[in-house]
C-alpha cells in the first residue's frame, strides 16, 4: 500500500512539473536536486544541474537565517516564503519553500505572487497538494506516509548514521475518555509543539497515528546524540498541559534504535525501536530506552507465552492456590483464591506476567470466569462462615454482563452470596465512573462482599469511599513490609485503619511476614491479616489438613516493636 501511494504521489509530481510554466525545483532530504520544471531548466542550465545542491542553485540561502528557515521547513513541514536578492543582478526574488513527497520543493517568483500566470490559482492548489498529502492536518507534522518515504530514503543513503525514535504518550487515553476528544486534540497539538521545541538541525518529527509520534535524527555521533535527544523529549513532557483551565499530566515514553547497528532495513529498524518503546513502558513509562538484544529475547519469551496462553485454559494448565485470611487475634475466616499457571515447559508463570497478556488479548474474561467458578466450588467444602476472596482484573470488571455472570455462578454452584468477596484494585475505577458505581451497587445488591485491593498504591480516590460502601479495604504490602522501622508507614497504616473504621469498613493487611508486623497490626485494630507469617498459599487439597492443625504461629499480640534509630521517635506521638 505504501509503495502504491508513493508511486501515485510521484506521478502527480511529475505531471505537474511537465505542465507548469513556473520555476520549480525539487530536492531530496540531503538538499540535492532531483527534478525541476522546464522553465527552471531554461534559466539554470537544464539537465547538467541534476544532482547539484540547493545551496549551489540559490547561494543566498546559505546565510545563517535563511538556511535555518529552510531546515525548519524540512523539520516541521510548514511552508515558508523567503525573500532573497541575486548577488550578481541585485534582483529581488521570492522563494516559496515547501515539503515535497520526497524532500523539499522551491517555487521561485518575482514580487509577492506565489505563482504567476492566468492559471496561478489552480497551479498553487496543485503545489499545496504536495503538502496536504504528506502532512497531518491536526498537528502540521509530516504524516506516516511521509515518514515511511523518508526513513526508506535515509536507509538507502551511504555512510549516514542516524537514529529512529518511537514516541508514545502516557496517560493520554484518560484525557479523551474524561474530557472529550476536543481536549485530546488540544493535547496532541501541544504535544507536537513540545516535540518540535527540542529538535535541532537534522532532527525531524512525524505524527504516525493517534498519540504515536516518531523522530528521525541524522547525526553522526551515535548513540550519544540519540540518547541526549530522547532524554530531552521525556523532560519536555514533565510539566502539565493546561486544557480548559485544568492541569493535565501526559508523559512520553521513547524507544530508540540506531542504524545500522540495530538494523539496516526498514522493518528491522522499526521493530527495534518498537521493542525499545515497549521496554520503556514496562519499566514504568515516562522514560527512554535504547534497543538492545536482550530486549528481543524478552519479547520473544512474551510472544511464546502469548501463544501458549491461548490453549492453557483448554489444556487445564491453570490452578488455584489459597492463602488464609486470619482475623485478629488468631482465627481463620476464609481464604483468598490466587490464580496460577503451570506452563508445560516453563513451569509456574507469575500472575503479574501472564494476566496483562491475557487482558490485552481478550482472554481474561474466560480465564476469570473459570477461576470464579472453581473457587466457589471449593468454598462449598469449607465451614459455612468462611469467605472466599476472588480477584477481578480490570478487563473482567469492565466486561459487559459481569453482574449476570456472578449471579449465575452463585446459582450454579450453590454458594451463598455473602460467602463471596470480590477484590478490585483502585486503578480499575479510573476507567469509567458512572458505570463503575452501577456495577458495584448491583453486586452489593446481590449480597456479594466488595474489597478495595492494594489501597494507597495507585490513585486512592476518596470519592469512591464516600459514594460506595466497600466492605473491606486491603492495605498493600508496600506499607506493611517496613512497619517495624519506618514511622511514615506506621502513620499511613494507622490513618487507613481509622478511615475505614470511621466509614464502617473492615481492614485487611496483606504481606504480613514477621511477628513484629502482626503484633503492631493487632495492637492497632487491624481486622484481618494475610501473609507468609501466617501461611503460604496452598493447593485446595491441603486446606482440610491445614484447618485441622492450625494454631497461631506465636502469640503475636505480645511482640514489641523495634524502635527506629531516630533522635525523635514519632512512635510516641
Amino acid at each position: 500500500m505504501r509503495d502504491r501511494d508513493a508511486t501515485q504521489s510521484a506521478s502527480v509530481e511529475t505531471d505537474f512539473l511537465a505542465e507548469t510554466d513556473e520555476i520549480i525545483s525539487l530536492y531530496d532530504e540531503s538538499f540535492h536536486l532531483t527534478e525541476c520544471s522546464a522553465k527552471y531548466r531554461q534559466i539554470y542550465g537544464g539537465d547538467s544541474l541534476i544532482g547539484t545542491t540547493l545551496w549551489r542553485v540559490y547561494p543566498e540561502l546559505l546565510a545563517p537565517l535563511t538556511k535555518s528557515a529552510v531546515e525548519l521547513v524540512l523539520a516541521n513541514g510548514f511552508p515558508r516564503k523567503i525573500e532573497v536578492a541575486n548577488d550578481k543582478t541585485a534582483d529581488q526574488r521570492t522563494l516559496i519553500v515547501f515539503r515535497s513527497p520526497r524532500g523539499l520543493g522551491v517555487v521561485e517568483t518575482n514580487g509577492n505572487a506565489i505563482l504567476r500566470g492566468t492559471d496561478s490559482q489552480a497551479e498553487n492548489e496543485q503545489t499545496l497538494l504536495f503538502y496536504q498529502a504528506t502532512h497531518d492536518v491536526l498537528t502540521g507534522l509530516p504524516n506516516r506516509r511521509r515518514f515511511s518515504d523518508q526513513l526508506r530514503g535515509v536507509l538507502t543513503a551511504s555512510n549516514v548514521k542516524f537514529a529512529l525514535m518511537q514516541i508514545d504518550l502516557d496517560d493520554f487515553k484518560p484525557v479523551n475518555d474524561t474530557l472529550g476528544h476536543s481536549a485530546g486534540d488540544m493535547v496532541l497539538k501541544m504535544a507536537a509543539e513540545r516535540i518540535r521545541s527540542v529538535l535541532g538541525e537534522q532532527e525531524f518529527a512525524y505524527r504516525l497515528a493517534g498519540d504515536e509520534f516518531a523522530i528521525i535524527q541524522r547525526r553522526n555521533a551515535q548513540p550519544e546524540e540519540a540518547e541526549r535527544l530522547a532524554e530531552d523529549l521525556v523532560h519536555a513532557f514533565k510539566e502539565p498541559f493546561m486544557v480548559e483551565g485544568l492541569s493535565v499530566f501526559v508523559g512520553a515514553s521513547v524507544g530508540v534504535a540506531v542504524a545500522p547497528t540495530d538494523g539496516n532495513e526498514f522493518e528491522l529498524l522499526m521493530k527495534a525501536a518498537d521493542i525499545a518503546l515497549y521496554a520503556a513502558k514496562e519499566d514504568g513509562r515516562r522514560r527512554a530506552r535504547r534497543f538492545n538484544r536482550s530486549m528481543l529475547t524478552v519479547l520473544e519469551q512474551r510472544e511464546t507465552l502469548r501463544r501458549s496462553l491461548r490453549t492453557a485454559l483448554k489444556d487445564e494448565q491453570f490452578f488455584i492456590e489459597y492463602q488464609p485470611l486470619v482475623q485478629a487475634p488468631f482465627s481463620i475466616v476464609g481464604f483468598e483464591a490466587l490464580l496460577r499457571w503451570r506452563h508445560p515447559l516453563m513451569g509456574v508463570i507469575p500472575p503479574g506476567l501472564f494476566i496483562p497478556i491475557a487482558e490485552t488479548d481478550g482472554l481474561m474474561s474466560d480465564i476469570g470466569q473459570w477461576a470464579l467458578e472453581q473457587s466457589c466450588r471449593e468454598a462449598m467444602t469449607w465451614p459455612p462462615h468462611f469467605t472466599v476472596a476472588v480477584n477481578l482484573s480490570s478487563a473482567e470488571f469492565l466486561h459487559a454482563g459481569l453482574t449476570d455472570r456472578v449471579a449465575q455462578t452463585l446459582d450454579l454452584v450453590g454458594l451463598r452470596a455473602d460467602q463471596l468477596e470480590l477484590e478490585i484494585t483502585e486503578s480499575v475505577l479510573l476507567e469509567r465512573t458512572i458505570n463503575n458505581l452501577d456495577t458495584l451497587n448491583t453486586l452489593k445488591t446481590l449480597g456479594v462482599q466488595i474489597s478495595l485491593d492494594d489501597f494507597g498504591t495507585h490513585y486512592s480516590s476518596l470519592s469512591y469511599l464516600k459514594n460506595f460502601p466497600f466492605d473491606t479495604i486491603k492495605i498493600d504490602q508496600y506499607f506493611i513490609k517496613d512497619l517495624e522501622v519506618d514511622y511514615k508507614s506506621r502513620t499511613i497504616v494507622r490513618s487507613i485503619i481509622a478511615l475505614a473504621h470511621g466509614l464502617g469498613m473492615s481492614v485487611t493487611a496483606e504481606g504480613v511476614e514477621t511477628a513484629e508486623q502482626a503484633a503492631w497490626l493487632n495492637k492497632n485494630a487491624c481486622d484481618r491479616l494475610q501473609g507468609y507469617f501466617l501461611s503460604k498459599p496452598m493447593p485446595a487439597e491441603r486446606i482440610g489438613a491445614f484447618l485441622g492443625r492450625f494454631t497461631p504461629p506465636v502469640p503475636f499480640g505480645n511482640f514489641p516493636i523495634r524502635k527506629p534509630m531516630r533522635p525523635l521517635d514519632p512512635e510516641r506521638m
